[in-house]
């Protein structure tokens, strides 16, 4: 896996095969198709550089690292997010009813969030390592 977005400034993939052909295997499936890594498998879990975390899709702006935080749930979490880059949809699969985090721009999977995070927001978005790239800061 690159955490390297699949596109930037292109226009978007229109059938599922332009998407096979652009992401990995890993990241289709959570993308594409609402899967999940394993725990404490991801690349980014234990990224504490400064910069962005962007669609690992599309290269659209997710969450800054001023607001990754720990959680000790094995996928990275943020207390925040650019609320105009992401989308919430009623999730109900596995037995569950969770709250679903997609891009906006071209509705790739992320996660889910919930309502255990830090203070000031109270959120925890639990977002797939493999759904992420990261734009490191220029120092």
């Amino acid at each position: 896996m690159s955490n390297e977005p699949a596109t930037t400034g292109e226009s978007l993939p229109e059938t599922d095969d332009e998407w096979r052909e652009l992401l990995t295997d890993e990241e289709y499936d959570i993308l594409r198709e609402q899967g999940t890594e394993p725990k404490f498998s991801g690349e980014l879990l234990d990224e504490d550089d400064d910069g962005t975390f962007v669609c690992a899709g599309c290269g659209t702006e997710l969450f800054s690292s001023d607001t990754k935080f720990e959680s000790k749930t094995g996928w990275p979490s943020f207390s925040d997010a650019a609320d105009e880059n992401i989308e919430f949809r009623r999730d109900t699969s596995h037995g569950m009813e969770r709250t679903e985090v997609v891009c906006a721009t071209c509705g790739g999977h992320l996660g889910h969030v919930f309502d255990d995070g830090p203070e000031p927001t109270g959120k925890r978005y639990c977002i797939n390592s493999a759904a992420l790239g990261f734009d490191e800061e220029d120092a």
